[in-house]
Order: C-alpha cells, then structure tokens, then sequence
C-alpha cells in the first residue's frame, strides 16, 4: 500500500507538502518542488513564512488538537491561480495527530481532451 499512496502523491499535479507535528517538511511531491522552486524536505515550514503565518500555522494545529472530528481548515485563497487552499490534518489508526498537509485545489475547468493518451 504505500507504494500506492506514494505514487498518488506523486503524480497528484497540485502540490502536496506534508509536516510532521514540529513543522518539519518530511515530504514534498514534484508539483510542490517546481512551485516552490526548492526542496524543503528537512527543514521547518516555519522558515519559509512570515511571523503572521506561523502563528495560524499554530492555531490550526491547536484547532486540530480539540477534535479528532476537526480534520480540514481553508487557509487561503489565491485569485490569480485560482485556487483555494486548505490545511488538512494527518491522524494515525487511533485518531491522533501526527502531522499535517497542505491541500491545493484549483477551480479552473479542466481544456484537455477526454481520454487523451498523449
């Protein structure tokens, strides 16, 4: 199974990156790396945002915390790609918070040709 899931991440053209409860990145598919334009595997998601940022990033994780119901938080929208974004809890076979990643959908309708086997 999870060479299953690694390649759904991998392949997924949205970028996915996922942190750990510290906020270190431990995972970045190729769609993030090209966005983000560098791999930040290893190192905290803190250090890529602004003071503002870091303090949702910690009120979303406490939110998070209160519920294992509480599993999804939009976060941001960006018009000029039009996409919104939301911050996606990660939860073990028990229901515990182990981590969390960031969920990018787009809102553009789909041009390519049904079944297109480039």
């Amino acid at each position: 199974m999870e060479q299953l899931f690694k390649s759904i991440l991998e392949q997924d053209r949205a970028p996915i990156v996922v942190c750990d409860m510290e906020s270190t990145v431990v995972y970045m598919n190729p769609s993030a790396i090209a966005r983000y334009k560098r791999d930040l595997t290893g190192r905290s998601i803190k250090a890529c945002h602004p003071a503002a940022a870091n303090v949702r990033i910690d009120q979303v994780l406490e939110w998070f915390k209160k519920s294992r119901d509480n599993n999804i938080v939009y976060t941001f929208r960006n018009d000029e790609e039009n996409k919104d974004v939301y911050t996606v809890a990660l939860r073990d076979d028990d229901g515990n918070l182990i981590g969390y990643y960031e969920k990018h959908e787009y809102r553009n309708k789909e041009t390519d040709t049904l079944y297109n086997f480039k």
